[in-house]
C-alpha cells in the first residue's frame, strides 16, 4: 500500500501495463474501470491495495492490513510505502504505536526525496533523520541509499526475515530523489541545478547498467534490446488507452457498497 506516486510499484506488484495507463486516461479498461484515476490505483489480485491520494492516509490502512493478516495466521506481511512529507503526519504515530504494540507483521519504507512537495525536510520538523522516528517506539530501523539498489534489496529482505520471524515491525528510510517538480506546475525552483545534476548522475538504472557492463554481465547491444522492449511496451499501452472505450455512467454506481456475498467473519 502506497500514496499517489505509484505507477511503478504497482506494476512491480504485476498489474497489468496496459490496465494501468487506461486508468489515466480515465478508460473503461483501466485497473479500477476509470475510477480510480492516476492516484487510485487498486488490485486484491495483486495483493495492491493503493494508491492513496490523502497524504499519510495509507498508513493506518497498511497497519490495519498487517493487524488481519496476523489475525489470519498468515505468513504474509504487508509492506506500507509513504514520503517524507507524509511522516510528519500524526497518523504514523498512531500506527507506529499499535504496531509495536501488537508486533504486526508490517513493513514501513519513507521514500525520503528531500521534498515535501517545495518543503525540505530541514524545513519540516528538528528530525532530519526519518529513521528516528522509529526508535522512539523501539521499532528497529535503518537508513538506506535507495540510490544503489542492492542496498535496498539487502535491506528489505533483512527486515522481512524480522517480521516473519513474529518480532513485529520494521521501519526503513531510503534516501533518493526526485529529479522534476512535484507536479507540471512546479518549476522546483527551491533547489539548484548543481542539486539535481548530483543525484542524475547517482541514478540507480544507470548505476545497474554500469555494474552489469563493468561485471561482464551484459552486453551494450543487450541493455538496448532492454530499452527497446519497455519503449515498445509503453508505446503499445498508450496505444491501448488511447483506443480504449470511456466508461459507461452506470459504472457510477457500482463497487460502492460491500457486495452480498462478501466473505464476513463469523466466528
Amino acid at each position: 500500500v502506497t500514496a499517489y506516486r505509484q505507477h511503478g510499484i504497482a506494476i512491480g506488484r504485476g498489474c497489468d501495463v496496459n490496465a494501468c495507463m487506461a486508468e489515466l486516461y480515465g478508460k473503461a479498461t483501466g485497473i479500477v474501470k476509470g475510477k480510480g484515476g492516476s492516484m487510485h490505483f487498486f488490485s486484491a489480485e495483486h495483493h495492491y491495495y493503493g494508491g492513496n491520494g490523502i497524504v499519510g492516509a495509507q498508513i493506518p490502512i497498511g497497519t490495519g492490513i498487517a493487524f488481519a493478516e496476523k489475525y489470519k495466521g498468515t505468513d504474509n506481511l504487508c509492506v506500507t510505502m509513504f514520503g517524507d512529507g507524509a511522516a510528519r503526519q500524526g497518523a504514523l504515530h498512531e500506527s507506529f504505536n499499535m504496531a509495536m504494540t501488537w508486533k504486526l507483521p508490517v513493513l514501513y519504507i519513507c521514500e525520503n526525496n528531500g521534498y515535501a512537495m517545495g518543503t525540505s525536510v530541514e524545513r519540516t520538523s528538528n528530525v532530519v533523520d526519518m529513521s528516528k522516528l522509529g526508535l522512539s517506539y523501539d521499532m528497529p530501523s535503518e537508513t538506506v541509499d535507495g540510490m544503489k539498489p542492492e542496498a535496498v534489496h539487502e535491506a528489505v529482505s533483512r527486515a522481512a526475515q524480522h517480521i516473519r520471524s513474529g518480532k513485529g515491525p520494521y521501519f526503513l528510510e531510503i534516501r533518493t530523489y526526485r529529479y522534476k517538480g512535484h507536479s507540471v506546475s512546479d518549476p522546483a525552483t527551491y533547489r539548484s541545478k548543481d542539486e539535481v545534476e548530483h543525484y542524475r548522475n547517482l541514478d540507480p538504472i544507470k548505476y545497474v547498467e554500469g555494474k552489469l557492463l563493468d561485471k561482464g554481465m551484459a552486453s551494450e547491444a543487450e541493455i538496448q534490446a532492454i530499452k527497446d522492449r519497455v519503449a515498445a511496451q509503453i508505446a503499445e499501452a498508450v496505444r491501448f488507452a488511447d483506443e480504449s472505450p470511456y466508461p459507461d455512467g452506470a459504472l457510477l454506481f457500482e463497487d460502492n457498497y460491500v457486495q452480498a456475498d462478501y466473505p464476513f467473519i463469523t466466528d
